[in-house]
């Protein structure tokens, strides 16, 4: 067998296996026993299974080990051991005929701040798994059906630590969006700058409903691309059993359009078998596999919902420049003491002028970096969908804000300073951050066009010497003071147009430092910028609050023909006048709310910080504790609700928010005790069933459900039937929730229904999951099917009227 590094640009095309629970399942898995354990127990089935897929022309084997981890395995479970076992099982299934995946899926948990977990626990967790994956002897990892960024790329820091072995990540979509609001592009676009050798999408749904998200990851796409979707959607039979009805034919021929968009490997997920592949193969017979092309051309910042893209062909995009404490003493003074609202209402500030980059800058007297700079970042991310840059000249710093990072920021910067690339360089690299080059060597500035090319090539070296990616690079031209060198604009234009003809790398400047000492600054400012735009400058540093250099932007996009139609300008400008008229910042800038000015703002865009002052405030002008709640909170969290539904918020909003109002609750829910006496809430239980270990979305309906008003016994995950329904009769329920992800799993939700009924309790039934569906609620007798939190806080009401 080839190298499976040496088949990425052979232009053939190759096919992986099929899915596997549902087959282990009808070949004796009993349900609520995991694939892995089945698997060590009963290994001659999983082998043969592995086999059926190489008979069917499979090229590449998956490990059974979807749910290896310490966080699925539970404790005391030797995780290595058990990966190296079932990864030696399909080895030997392989042989040399085929290459060998190392399944690697999510943990069931979040990381900070949507969880309590941290970037590094889950890279220790997957570190362990991978290990063994390693040691059985397969060929690449491969990291499927994730569905939140920063757990995919915790797959990816892991398995570089461990090995060397081509990584392949895979996102599962629902409606083009992931489910913490990852948009394909901004999946492809954070994992090529982490250098996978493969990005992929499957499961979620058939081969039709998943092809408008493979469609979305070909703008920038220039990494060979897998695609394994369903076999259709999950449907329960006549016999109770959860099944697949999307055939091999009619899925082969739906599938193979992914070839001719462009997959370099197609295969199967959820209900496919051997007789799946071997029709897709069949089907593709005579279609190759593009090699991959060098790409767009750009460089792309991302956050967890959200890509921007640096480079010749786009908008220039503006950082903005205001999170910053020199000459704010204010806000100095609140980063030392360790507030961060003062920089979060700079942020909002800033996206509400159009930008679409954020500049984060803590360094002032007292303030510890290492600390501030990090927690600074996570609450940025937290609330705003806008992609960062973090600002540090302490590289301890730069690391720790690496670590809380969904995705892929920008560092400011790496100097010519003796170690800093050798440091900053392969860190940037390692977590697939870009990072603006300083070309000064030490403390003399270059002062020519020359002399800053020499040094940006030299630096430049260095970084590809250190195995950091030239995609990474963005070079800051450097904007000096024209008061005081007459000729450092000159040097500066020059600087940009060779580094964009002679090094094809896109600039940026810090636009301010040109006029600095001059009157008028906004006017030099303004025709700077529009004359470096001619030259090919790509970014800028500076104050979206400027209308100079708001117009300046957008009449520039119009003349160097980047506007299409001019119909951004048009949009914009229709109604300005001179003196200065409205007009956006160029770049798309992601929506953001305005600054919270009470309650119901504080809660609709998450200002988990601010809450309960607004709160004390409220309650010193004489307002009722319960009318807080039900005129401001309510309405508050079914505006984000109803955000949610529309694809306006997503995860980390909903969660945001809820906890927002929970903070809130918090301090009113003992005075309006005081003010009615104790008050009978509905009592609902949830559980994740028997079998089950998922318990995310089960979570989020609980924090939902306590801040609706309803008394939560959560029972937590893997749940008998018969210890749901006792906790439901002691607590006197008038709900019970359940929840399951597998399709292997979600049969034993008619358990704790059929119970109910045999003990004649008239107690509601809720259930959820990512394969639950409301014709599958009415086949077990359910009383109804909630897709995701917010529904399932509406179905819950409407079951206690």
């Amino acid at each position: 067998m080839p190298n499976f590094r040496d088949i990425l640009g052979d232009g053939r095309l190759y096919f992986f296996d099929g899915g596997y629970g549902t087959l282990l399942q009808s070949r004796g898995m009993p349900p609520g026993l995991s694939p892995e354990m089945f698997g060590l127990k009963n290994p001659e089935v999983v082998r043969r299974v592995h086999e059926e897929y190489l008979e069917a022309g499979a090229d590449v084997l998956t490990t059974n080990t979807f749910g290896g981890t310490r966080h699925k395995l539970g404790p005391g479970a030797e995780v290595t051991a058990i990966n190296r076992e079932l990864a030696a099982l399909a080895r030997r299934a392989a042989g040399d005929r085929a290459f060998v995946a190392g399944s690697v899926g999510p943990s069931g948990h979040f990381v900070e701040p949507l969880g309590e977990l941290t970037l590094a626990d889950l890279v220790q967790a997957f570190k362990e798994q991978i290990t063994g994956l390693v040691q059985g002897g397969v060929d690449l990892i491969l990291a499927e059906t994730h569905f939140d960024l920063a757990e995919a790329k915790a797959v990816v820091l892991a398995a570089r630590e461990v090995c060397d072995l081509p990584v392949a990540v895979s996102m599962t979509f629902e409606a083009e969006k992931s489910l913490t609001g990852t948009p394909p592009l901004t999946f492809v676009d954070t994992m090529q700058n982490l250098g996978v050798e493969v990005v992929a999408t499957n499961c979620g749904a058939g081969p039709e409903q998943i092809l408008a998200a493979v469609r979305a990851m070909l703008p920038r796409l220039e990494t060979p691309l897998l695609v394994e979707p369903n076999a259709g959607l999950p449907e329960l039979d006549e016999r109770g059993r959860t099944v697949f009805r999307l055939g091999p034919g009619p899925f082969a021929q739906a599938s193979r359009k992914f070839a001719a968009l462009g997959a370099k490997f197609v295969g199967g997920c959820c209900g496919t078998t051997p007789e799946h592949i071997r029709a897709l193969r069949k089907a593709c017979q005579g279609q190759s596999a593009p090699r991959p092309g060098p790409g767009p051309g750009c460089l792309v910042l991302t956050s967890r919902s959200a890509s921007a893209a640096v480079g010749f062909g786009h908008p220039a995009a503006l950082i903005g420049e205001r999170i910053n404490p020199t000459g704010k003493k204010a806000l100095a003074q609140d980063l030392a003491q360790g507030r961060l609202g003062a920089a979060q209402d700079l942020a909002q500030e800033q996206i509400d002028a159009g930008a679409p980059i954020l500049d984060v800058n803590v360094g002032a007297a007292m303030v510890d970096e290492q600390k501030v700079l990090p927690e600074l970042v996570k609450a940025l991310s937290a609330r705003f969908q806008v992609p960062l840059s973090i600002d540090s000249a302490d590289a301890r710093a730069v690391e720790a804000a690496l670590w809380v990072s969904a995705a892929s920021p920008l560092v400011n910067s790496i100097s010519g300073e003796p170690g800093r690339m050798e440091v900053l360089g392969p860190l940037c690299a390692r977590f697939g951050a870009p990072f603006i080059l300083l070309p000064i060597p030490g403390k003399d500035l270059p002062l020519t066009a020359s002399e800053r090319l020499a040094v940006i090539e030299r630096l430049l070296g260095r970084a590809l010497d250190l195995g950091v990616p030239k995609r990474l690079v963005l070079v800051d031209a450097l904007a000096l003071t024209v008061s005081s060198k007459p000729e450092a604009a000159r040097h500066c234009l020059e600087t940009i147009r060779l580094c964009r003809e002679n090094l094809g790398l896109p600039c940026v400047v810090g636009l301010s430092n040109i006029s600095f000492g001059l009157p008028a600054r906004e006017l030099l400012n303004s025709a700077f910028l529009s004359m470096a735009r001619g030259q090919g400058l790509c970014a800028l540093i500076a104050n979206p609050g400027s209308a100079r250099v708001r117009e300046a932007l957008a009449a520039s996009e119009v003349l160097m023909d980047r506007d299409p139609q001019a119909a951004r300008f048009i949009a914009a400008f229709s109604g300005w006048r001179p003196g200065g008229g409205p007009g956006p910042a160029a770049g798309p800038a992601a929506p953001g709310p305005k600054k919270a000015r009470g309650l119901y703002e504080a809660v609709v865009q998450g200002a988990k910080d601010v809450i309960l002052d607004l709160v004390e405030e409220e309650l010193a002008r004489g307002a009722a504790p319960m009318s807080l709640v039900d005129e401001k909170l309510i309405p508050a969290i079914m505006e984000v609700g109803e955000r949610y539904e529309r694809k306006e918020y997503f995860l980390p909003q909903l969660l945001l928010s809820a906890e927002t109002l929970q903070t809130a609750f918090g301090r009113l829910r003992p005075l309006m005790e005081e003010e009615a006496g104790a008050e009978t809430r509905p009592v609902a239980v949830m559980a994740t069933v028997e079998g089950d270990i998922h318990d995310i979305g089960k979570n989020i309906v609980c924090l939902m459900l306590r801040n609706q008003g309803f008394e939560v016994l959560d029972l937590g995950k893997d749940v008998p039937a018969g210890e749901i329904v006792a906790a439901a009769v002691e607590k006197k329920a008038r709900v019970i929730g359940l929840s399951a992800l597998m399709t292997t799993t979600m049969v034993r939700m008619r358990d704790t229904v059929d119970l109910l009924r045999e003990k004649g309790l008239d107690i509601k039934v809720m259930i959820g999951g990512a394969v639950v569906t409301e014709a599958f609620a009415q086949a077990i007798g359910a009383d109804g099917c909630a897709t995701d939190a917010v529904a399932a806080v509406r179905l819950a009401k409407r079951l206690v009227q």
